[in-house]
């Protein structure tokens, strides 16, 4: 493939590897709050999508810094959306502090 085509396609693998990330982290925290060991399931969540975004974006991009941003711009575009799916509503009369 051309590189120009390898740069079109590299916003998908980093929506691909956000996806996997932040969805990953929603996942975490719904079974981790009714969990009765939170702290392993947050330990463990963190690291394997650590690795797995990092290791995505090693292979992606490899060592040009155009398809780094690409995938990066991607990865922020899963974020974004991953954040409007996963939005919940906030009940009348309800506070985010006490």
């Amino acid at each position: 493939m051309s590189d120009m085509m390898l740069l079109a396609l590299t916003p998908f693998a980093g929506m691909l590897l956000g996806t996997m990330y932040f969805g990953g982290l929603w996942w975490t925290v719904r079974k981790g709050l009714a969990s009765s060991r939170p702290a392993q399931w947050f330990i463990v969540s963190l690291l394997l999508r650590i690795g797995l975004a990092l290791l995505g974006f090693y292979f992606v991009a490899g060592d040009d810094w155009k398809k780094l941003l690409a995938c990066l711009l991607g990865f922020i575009i899963a974020r974004i959306l991953i954040i409007r799916l996963t939005e919940m509503p906030i009940a009348k009369g309800a506070s985010h502090a006490p």
